[in-house]
């Protein structure tokens, strides 16, 4: 398989391909007022989703491109403090810098010049590639989640 089959195939994951949800359609709509509702027996509410993953896709973005990233203290830091946005303003900034993030990921494997299989020198074995399919893999997962608790919460059309 060519490099740039490979880097095609993660791009098209990235953006929620194969069987995967897209960010835009779990998100897409989500009732303000339903935000910060807790279901019985789910540890999560849509507001704590949403910044869970911005904060890991940040995280492994930065970690990708930055030798002197410093990740958020492991679990405490990667989740937020509150059950729901301070405010619409705060659940919007949010979802851009989801969007900007994963942009600037799908952005960096799209790159010819970026070496998908080289060793980040400053991590432990970790390639572009390996930290791409990560982003993948943990917002398939979480986005699975947000549409579990939107089907609970009577927010889910599709």
């Amino acid at each position: 398989m060519s490099d740039q089959s490979v880097r095609e195939h993660v791009l098209y994951l990235l953006k929620g391909g194969n069987a995967h949800l897209d960010f835009e359609t779990a998100i897409a709509n989500f009732p303000e007022h339903l935000r910060g509702a807790k279901i019985k027996d789910v540890p999560h509410t849509a507001w704590r989703l949403l910044e869970h993953l911005r904060i890991c896709q940040w995280d492994i973005l930065k970690f990708s491109r930055n030798p002197d990233h410093v990740s958020p203290e492991f679990p405490v830091e990667y989740w937020p403090k509150t059950d729901a946005p301070p405010n619409a303003d705060s659940w919007d900034k949010s979802v851009q810098a989801f969007r900007d993030d994963l942009q600037a990921m799908i952005d960096l494997v799209a790159d010819s010049d970026t070496d998908l299989y080289a060793k980040i020198p400053h991590g432990d074995g970790q390639t572009i590639l390996r930290e791409a399919l990560l982003i993948a893999d943990h917002n398939s997962y979480h986005l699975g989640q947000l549409v579990f608790l939107r089907r609970c919460l009577g927010a889910w059309q599709n």
